[in-house]
């Protein structure tokens, strides 16, 4: 009786359900596609507005489908070397002008910006 009841209101819930759901994996062709430029470029992988264009061109996917690929890819399988967080903190510190910088460590170069006082 319940059942009976509701069943108009539960088939909609349903219909509602099966709209929103996700529409699942990429195509293969773009993921092969995506992957061959992951290897490629896997020490930076960032590609330019017009490698996504082209990638967008290549595999059918819309740019916001390429742009989530490439946050989730990275977010999941790269991990920068010791050598591009070095560069990377050197670049962060020359382009925020700071004054001072040193390493530390006997392993790996770590590098530390730290707080200077300019003394007249």
């Amino acid at each position: 009786m319940l059942l009976h009841k509701y069943s108009g209101y539960l088939s909609n819930l349903r219909k509602e359900f099966l709209k929103k759901r996700k529409k699942g994996k990429l195509p293969k062709d773009a993921r092969t596609a995506l992957l061959d430029w992951w290897t490629t470029h896997y020490r930076w992988p960032y590609p330019t507005e017009e490698e996504k264009l082209h990638l967008s061109e290549v595999t059918g996917l819309d740019q916001k489908q390429i742009n989530n690929w490439f946050i989730n890819q990275r977010k999941r399988h790269w991990k920068p070397s010791e050598d591009m967080r070095f560069a990377l903190w050197r670049v962060l510190a020359a382009a925020s002008e700071l004054p001072c910088y040193s390493t530390l460590g006997s392993g790996p170069e770590i590098l530390m910006i730290c707080e200077c006082y300019v003394r007249d």
